[in-house]
């Protein structure tokens, strides 16, 4: 068994003798790191952001179609794999907790799409499916690590060898990814889907799965590409432009998960960040793609230290809350799925089960 794999076990089997000292229930968040919950969650204390949470978890739970996806805009394969990442952030897992049945139904839904070159998803029905390849690598990659079946276990090993061998050969010339390969998009990229591949790729190298290094390298060189003088980060490399607050967070969260934290370019971007996206009110709708630019900068002030990663919490957490319809929900133009998924992987970034999100 792979050795990285084989600590998670093991720190999975020690913290099981822990059990009894949850009381019943789901616990609160804030769970010290690496306390992965074994049926419950294991948190000292309680939480005000706990009951909006379960009713966000209990809708995406109800919302799963019987064949395991979860749909939005014709993208299943994206979004079961970030419905997936919200359930698994929980601290259920595809074996236990209250939400494991749709985990692993999620699992096998997401083999499923695995096809013979490696790709995760369907490119005759998805023009854009680099993100659900990028994405359920993340998953998958965050279900290997919990895995206790021998058979399951080979099953994701191999699923995600070969996906991590896809991005390599999807990857352009100049470092990045488009929405589709690079042979089938003429080497297009643009920095959204670059930083899908690259939390994905982290996420699989963390669990064990061989990633070449040149791989990671060249896409932060294709990061720092995109830098312009103000510290943002343009939409592509080929396509100059002024820079961009949501492609900004996600790809310093990206660098951050490539172990990149002391580059002469990460506190440019951080600076610019903070000064774009750090007050969290109601007129920052007047830039685009909201939940996926504060999915990525909440990551990158939870990994700042708990001084600055409290207060910035509650105001963007109160602002979610706000938005939660009675049925435990969110809505939004991309699909309710995205939205809802989005909100909770933020939600439980306090929990630290995800080792691709933890500090």
């Amino acid at each position: 068994m792979n050795s990285a794999i084989e600590a998670r076990l093991a720190r999975r089997r020690a913290l099981q003798a822990m059990a009894g000292a949850c009381l019943g229930g789901w616990c609160a968040a804030g769970a010290p790191r690496g306390q992965r919950a074994l049926g419950r969650s294991f948190a000292p204390r309680e939480s005000k952001w706990d009951a909006p949470i379960r009713a966000g978890l209990d809708w995406v739970a109800k919302s799963q179609s019987s064949l395991g996806h979860w749909t939005a805009s014709n993208y299943p394969t994206a979004m079961t794999a970030l419905a997936g990442t919200a359930l698994v952030a929980s601290g259920s897992t595809a074996t236990q907790g209250p939400y494991s049945k749709q985990i692993q139904r999620a699992v096998n839904y997401l083999i499923g799409k695995s096809r013979g070159n490696g790709l995760i998803g369907d490119p005759l029905t998805d023009n854009r499916y680099t993100y659900g390849h990028g994405f359920s690598m993340l998953f998958l990659s965050q279900v290997l690590g919990e895995e206790e079946d021998s058979e399951r276990r080979e099953e994701l090993i191999s699923v995600l060898k070969k996906a991590t061998d896809f991005s390599g050969k999807a990857q352009t010339q100049s470092g990045g990814w488009g929405y589709v390969s690079a042979a089938d998009g003429n080497n297009f990229d643009e920095g959204s889907t670059t930083i899908t591949q690259v939390q994905g790729l982290r996420g699989c190298r963390n669990a064990g799965i061989p990633v070449p290094t040149e791989v990671i390298e060249n896409a932060k060189q294709y990061i720092y590409q995109c830098k312009n003088a103000d510290g943002g980060i343009s939409y592509s490399s080929r396509n100059r432009g002024n820079s961009r607050p949501a492609i900004t967070a996600a790809a310093l969260a990206a660098l951050y998960n490539a172990g990149d934290y002391d580059s002469t370019h990460v506190p440019d971007m951080l600076k610019y960040c903070k000064q774009h996206l750090h007050r969290i009110t109601g007129g920052q709708e007047a830039f685009g793609h909201w939940h996926y630019t504060y999915l990525y900068y909440a990551q990158v002030v939870y990994r700042q230290g708990q001084d600055e990663w409290t207060p910035f919490r509650d105001a963007l957490y109160e602002r979610i809350v706000k938005d939660q319809t009675p049925a435990g929900n969110w809505t939004g133009n991309i699909g309710d799925i995205y939205v809802t998924a989005c909100n909770l992987i933020m939600l439980q970034l306090d929990r630290a089960f995800l080792p691709i999100f933890q500090r």
